[in-house]
């Protein structure tokens, strides 16, 4: 069977335009990563909450049990902000499709080890989401036991 080749960038500014999209550290996340650690929490950024599961979150909170996802509206099909790609439509659609579904499952597999998600898009205030963050992580039972 053959392995499908990338989609490629039809010109120089679609191709520059791809490579400033970062997998962490965006402002978005900054932001929150920010806030959070104002309030006194620590965290691990873009760690696996489970290693043999590869994925990754953007803030994990291991001794709590609590991994942090701040999806980008685009890539993750947001209901209110994804707009479809105006070239290579199809490649996008099935992308986005399949991140959607890879969420869904990552939901599920951390949700049966007995891990909290929050999944918050990248446009929702920062503020608030680090406020539901802080109140996750010190209403979590830490795993340490004792």
């Amino acid at each position: 069977m053959a392995v499908p080749r990338p989609a490629r960038a039809l010109n120089e500014g679609v191709r520059k335009s791809m490579r400033a999209n970062r997998g962490r550290d965006t402002g978005p996340e900054l932001a929150v990563r920010r806030l959070v650690h104002a309030a006194g929490l620590r965290y691990r950024v873009s760690a696996r909450p489970l290693p043999a599961l590869r994925r990754t979150a953007d803030l994990v909170f291991t001794r709590r049990r609590v991994a942090v996802f701040v999806d980008g509206c685009f890539w993750h099909g947001c209901p209110e902000h994804h707009t479809t790609a105006r070239t290579n439509a199809a490649y996008w659609a099935e992308k986005v499709r399949a991140n959607r579904e890879r969420d869904a499952d990552t939901d599920r597999r951390l949700g049966e080890a007995g891990w909290t998600v929050l999944r918050f898009w990248e446009h929702e205030e920062p503020a608030a989401v680090a406020e539901r963050i802080v109140a996750a992580v010190r209403g979590a039972r830490d795993t340490r036991g004792g």
